[in-house]
């Protein structure tokens, strides 16, 4: 009993300590704080020293990990959208939709082409893989874990997917970062003629760029801070109530279509948009998340149908790329825009900033981040509709 204690304690306290050592330690940000959480939750698993089955705690502590899991990530949803600006679109210009569409129309085929030619691997929730792959694929960790929460996916098979997902698409970012964008400028040698320059006064990258944990803590930023968490706790209940409304009980799916939804419309409003933090504190929710669900790992349920899940992991990524460069040179997207474009959609907004500052281009961050944050306002409901679809067929 007092391991689990001690383990809720810790859902808590390594979080905080990821936030420190990504605040305090350069090396980590190039890792980024989810994968510290969940390289933390699989250490955690592997030690063994969690009680399972009939041991004493273990009851409790699976108890526990569920009210976690079901809190942790429609609370965040909220917080991570509010500051979105989706009004940006309106500055954006044809090229970025086309980056946009042909970046989701490029994944959602690749996911299920890749669906059809593994299928018949024995993979377990396949389609569920699918959606929580479209998910991260089009809006990054937030829409993959709120998939896997909303679709009732067992947390070992997220942990295996996430790392896999890390495995495949890792290697691609450091190709990106050590030149390899210099290849795309040659595939798509067009003129820079539709991103749009952004003004120093207009976005304060330094000063509030996304996980920037920097000053979180000051009376005047803390307090207008817990005012996002009360919009988003509002939202949580509204969710929970209509799910009883329609269904007579919680059901996850249609809480996290509730919550993204509102979140959505909440951002237009400018007071809501300009609540400092409140994507921070939707990462320290999501790093819980991400510790806990990690911590359920199973080494042993790595076997050949797992696997195939890299395979199709690795697939998806080949054939979305190849789909979307054929897609931005129809429509003579240059290789800068084609390129944080799909790192956008691969892997979320955070991401934009360190790409855009290894191609040297400023004129592209805005497209990137637009794009980024369309991804994140889609991802769940595209999710749910691949999920839909593939286990219809």
């Amino acid at each position: 009993m007092a391991i689990s204690i001690a383990m809720l304690v810790g859902y808590f306290l390594f979080p905080v300590l990821i936030i420190v050592l990504f605040t305090k330690v350069k090396w980590t940000q190039k890792i980024g704080t989810v994968m510290m959480a969940y390289a933390i939750g699989i250490i955690i698993a592997l030690t063994g020293i969690l009680p399972s089955g009939t041991e004493a705690g273990a009851e409790q502590l699976a108890s526990w990990q569920k009210l976690l899991m079901n809190v942790a990530v429609p609370l965040a949803i909220p917080l991570m959208l509010f500051n979105s600006d989706f009004k940006l679109w309106t500055k954006s210009l044809p090229k970025t939709m086309a980056v946009l569409l042909g970046g989701i129309f490029s994944v959602v085929v690749a996911l299920v082409a890749g669906y059809f030619v593994f299928r018949n691997q024995n993979v377990p929730q396949f389609e569920k893989v699918a959606a929580m792959m479209t998910g991260i694929y089009t809006g990054g960790t937030m829409n993959f874990n709120s998939l896997g929460l909303a679709l009732d996916v067992d947390p070992s098979l997220i942990v295996l997917t996430l790392t896999f997902e890390e495995i495949v698409t890792f290697p691609f970012i450091l190709f990106i970062v050590a030149g390899g964008y210099k290849f795309f400028r040659k595939l798509m040698p067009y003129p820079d003629t539709s991103s749009v320059e952004v003004a120093d006064g207009e976005m304060h990258l330094e000063d509030d760029s996304f996980e920037n944990y920097k000053g979180m803590f000051k009376a005047k930023t803390f307090g207008k801070m817990l005012l996002g968490l009360l919009l988003s706790v509002l939202f949580l209940a509204i969710g929970a109530g209509l799910s009883l409304l329609i269904t007579h009980k919680l059901n996850e799916l249609i809480v996290i279509l509730t919550i993204t939804t509102l979140a959505i419309i909440a951002s237009f409003s400018k007071k809501i948009r300009e609540l400092p933090k409140t994507f921070e504190l939707g990462m320290f929710f999501i790093l819980i998340f991400s510790v806990v669900v990690s911590s359920q790992f199973n080494i042993y349920e790595i076997n050949k149908s797992t696997l195939t899940i890299m395979w199709y992991i690795l697939f998806v990524m080949l054939i979305s790329i190849v789909l979307h460069i054929i897609i931005c040179r129809i429509f003579k997207v240059n290789g800068d825009l084609f390129t944080v474009g799909h790192i956008s959609l691969l892997c979320s907004p955070p991401f934009v900033p360190p790409i855009v500052e290894a191609l040297g281009n400023r004129k592209v961050l805005l497209s990137g981040i637009v794009i980024g944050l369309v991804g994140y306002a889609i991802g769940n409901y595209l999710g749910v509709a691949i999920a839909a679809i593939l286990g219809a067929l």
